[in-house]
């Protein structure tokens, strides 16, 4: 699925000139965790979020020690802190390092950038305008979303080699030492298995092949002298 099918259309965006306790105001009678600040043109310059707010709450004057140790460190990261939690403004406690997509981008990709940032949303632009917005929860309903059954493989021999495709596109597979093998739909995995989570891993992904019935486990654990060469 890609960002178009997943974006969030309605949104409430807030012009950079907002007061900070309207966008407060503004998240909790709408229910929200975080609100797009726009220009006039609808260009994203920012984003507030809770966690934006909740930094007013949680500044605290430096004590004695802390203020003598502030000479020594950068004050830029101190300057921010200090506006975010006195700003006026939606500009003033916005974050401005948003992390954007279009609509073209992959629910992989989006998830891949949400991991990579530490983020909860991203923002889906069109010729620099923003046209929805992308959170954890757009994807999880994607995840629960149905979606048509692939055919069943019938054929042992296309079961097999869907099997053996699908071991060698995993990292974390031991295609060298393992051999499957697959008779009326039952695959049978033999050789060597390092360890009982790679033994579930497998089970799973075989499992999830279409046409596959059941999934026996006849590997055995891996000989140290093996393990050594690995």
């Amino acid at each position: 699925m890609q960002a178009r099918d997943l974006m969030s259309t309605n949104l409430v965006v807030v012009p950079p000139e907002t007061p900070v306790d309207a966008v407060a105001e503004l998240l909790a009678s709408r229910g929200i965790s975080a609100v797009p600040v726009l220009d006039a043109g609808g260009k994203p310059l920012g984003i507030v979020t809770e966690g934006d707010l909740i930094r007013r709450l949680a500044d605290q004057p430096p004590g004695p020690l802390g203020w003598f140790l502030n000479l020594f460190r950068n004050p830029k990261p101190l300057i921010q802190r200090f506006a975010k939690a006195h700003g006026a403004t939606a500009r003033d406690v916005m974050t401005a390092e948003l992390v954007s997509v279009d609509e073209e981008a992959t629910a992989e990709q989006i998830s891949h950038l949400m991991e990579k940032h530490g983020i909860r949303r991203v923002l889906v632009v069109r010729e620099g305008r923003m046209v929805g917005l992308v959170s954890r929860a757009d994807l999880l309903r994607a995840i629960l979303r149905p979606e048509a059954p692939a055919a069943a493989l019938q054929d042992d021999r296309e079961i097999l080699r869907a099997v053996i495709g699908a071991m060698r596109e995993q990292p974390w597979t031991d295609t060298f030492w393992i051999y499957p093998n697959v008779q009326q739909g039952v695959v049978t995995l033999y050789g060597f298995a390092r360890s009982d989570a790679m033994r579930e891993g497998l089970r799973v992904l075989v499992q999830g092949i279409p046409g596959v019935k059941a999934v026996e486990d006849h590997m055995d654990p891996m000989p140290l002298v093996v393990r050594a060469m690995l």
